[in-house]
């Protein structure tokens, strides 16, 4: 909303007394220290809706008022305007007779908006006013199909050339632009990798139906539809995966799985690829690695400085046994790889076993398992410790025999790190224990076991105050006195985080450091939950209290909070 529509929305609340003049002059006052919109203010307080705001306005600047939910508005006249240009005016395109084109706009006054429009279309605009929520579902439909792809082809805003793919085994690159003429299929799948790494996608989905084609990107651990092309361009798609990633392209009964490498913006990205055989065809996943979110300290990966001190004094370490736990996606390997970066250096032997290898980092020596030819954790670690290494990563403690040897190498002289999947920083003892280690190896091994969870962190650019909807003060049950006085916050939504609220995420932690006294209960047997309350009375934050400290810091929300992490 232009400072214009702004200045005619308080002319209309004073003329009609709408509300009083009291609340008008505290939202006032709030929306010029915040720049939070008067309308979403008003809308917030509970004062009016955005139907009643905007009819009002609709009279004051004699505009017509129009309900998207009322009319259907045809995909080609939608495709006379880009998304970008839609999202960045807040407009959506609604008819076209001869050259005169009818717009819905949050924002009907905005000279700047209709001049561009002018301008791309050669059309006559007659604007109408439109909710913004009646925009926002607008451009939900008609933006999230085959139209997109189609405008990629055809746009100049978007530059093929500045993607370029090559396989793992042939290093050479591919230049899009000399085969985008022959081959549309290469330019397509060049700009949906293109547009996943734009939007910080960490995999893009890639699934058949019988009479749909679906395409997905998971951003900030959720997914998202981007794209549906027609179901017959299924085929070409996949074996050009399958081509780049050095698959067997006639192979469509058994799962593969590959990878490759593109080059964008002057950053190295590495593309895992997963396929599956389903009901109506192979299933592509593909598993986006970014390197360059490797190259940063770890306060910059979302960790309070608190953690990032605690993680700094731990690896100063000689040697000892440092565990990461948490589900699948929940950053154990980025947190471990950030890490490693940071103790990157000449004078150390860093060596790795994963299954799989997913960041290539210059200076590490990394081991993949391959178990079909006898390559398990268990023999690929007990090679690795012949090769002198001073610090060791070992992707995931998946059975008896690997952390028997792992437990022993932390023991020898070597500072090892690694994964399990347990719900808690102390849980990782008992699972330890259950693998058949002995608890005075686990208490003289174990530096420390970091429980991790990620949360959507509020979008800067649309950050604004809220209150907690009552429906979620409830489910904090017994929890209401960690928030009690603490200013809330939301993300309205925009552009810049596709109208989601949150861009990017932050860690949540609960680090439990050993000492003489959780030693020895690790000896004497006792139970995680013991260990924990021992541990908590030591100063241990749980994976909820410190996501609550990163709500209460203002960086997500109450509701993400409740999503990944129970109040138990």
């Amino acid at each position: 909303m232009t400072t214009s529509l702004e200045n005619c929305l308080i002319r209309v609340l004073k003329a009609k007394h709408t509300i009083s003049d009291q609340d008008l002059n505290r939202l006032t006052q709030q929306h010029n220290l915040s720049g939070t919109k008067l309308s979403s203010l008003l809308v917030e307080e509970g004062l009016m809706n955005e139907k009643e705001l905007t009819l009002l306005l609709s009279e004051e600047i004699e505009v017509p008022f129009l309900s998207l939910n009322l009319i259907k508005i045809q995909p080609d006249v939608v495709q006379l305007i880009s998304r970008r240009i839609s999202e960045q005016y807040e407009i959506i395109p609604i008819a076209k007779i001869g050259k005169v084109m009818t717009v819905g706009m949050t924002d009907p006054i905005n000279v700047f908006a209709i001049d561009d429009l002018k301008e791309l279309t050669g059309c006559v605009i007659r604007p109408v006013i439109i909710t913004f929520k009646d925009y926002q579902a607008a451009c939900d439909v008609y933006y999230s199909d085959t139209a997109r792809i189609e405008e990629f082809f055809e746009s100049d805003e978007v530059d093929a050339d500045s993607i370029q793919v090559s396989t793992e085994v042939a290093d050479e690159q591919i230049e899009v632009k000399e085969l985008a003429d022959q081959a549309p299929v290469i330019r397509m799948v060049n700009l949906i990798l293109q547009e996943a790494i734009k939007r910080r996608a960490s995999d893009i989905h890639f699934e058949p139906y019988q009479n749909k084609f679906r395409i997905r990107y998971r951003i900030d651990g959720v997914l998202r539809e981007a794209f549906t092309p027609p179901r017959q361009m299924y085929g070409s798609i996949l074996a050009r995966l399958k081509i780049v990633s050095d698959l067997d392209i006639t192979e469509k009964r058994l799962p593969q799985d590959g990878r490759f490498k593109a080059q964008f913006d002057k950053r190295q990205i590495d593309f895992r690829v997963s396929l599956l055989p389903t009901y109506h065809g192979e299933k592509a996943v593909l598993r986006v690695l970014d390197k360059s979110s490797l190259s940063v300290g770890l306060s910059h990966l979302g960790f309070t400085d608190e953690t990032a001190d605690k993680f700094n004094e731990m690896i100063k370490r000689p040697y000892g046994m440092i565990l990461v736990t948490g589900p699948t996606g929940s950053g154990k390997s980025t947190t471990l790889y950030a890490i490693l970066n940071e103790m990157n250096t000449n004078d150390r032997n860093i060596m790795t076993i994963e299954d799989p290898v997913e960041y290539q980092v210059k200076g590490i020596t990394q081991t993949q398992v391959h178990p079909e030819i006898g390559l398990t954790f268990a023999n690929g670690l007990r090679s690795l410790l012949r090769q002198s290494p001073d610090i060791i990563l070992v992707g995931e403690i998946r059975d008896v025999e690997t952390a028997d040897i792992a437990v022993k190498a932390a023991l020898t002289g070597h500072l090892l790190f690694s994964t399990l999947h347990t719900n808690t920083a102390a849980g990782t003892i008992t699972r330890l224990m259950d693998m058949g280690i002995e608890p005075f190896l686990i208490a003289s091994s174990l530096i420390s076991a970091t429980a991790q969870r990620l949360l959507r962190r509020i979008c800067p650019n649309c950050r604004e105050a809220t209150e907690v909807p009552s429906e979620v003060l409830t489910r904090l049950d017994k929890a209401h006195h960690y928030i009690k006085d603490v200013k809330a916050y939301r993300g309205r939504g925009c552009t810049e985080c596709n109208h989601t609220g949150y861009r990017g995420r932050i860690a949540a932690m609960e680090i439990l450091v050993m000492d003489d006294e959780l030693q020895q209960m690790v000896i004497d047997h006792k139970s995680s939950d013991d260990i924990e309350k021992v541990a908590r009375r030591k100063g241990m934050h749980s994976l909820f209290e410190n996501a609550l400290e990163t709500f209460k810091a203002g960086n997500t929300t109450l509701e993400e909070v409740l999503r990944v992490i129970t109040s138990d």
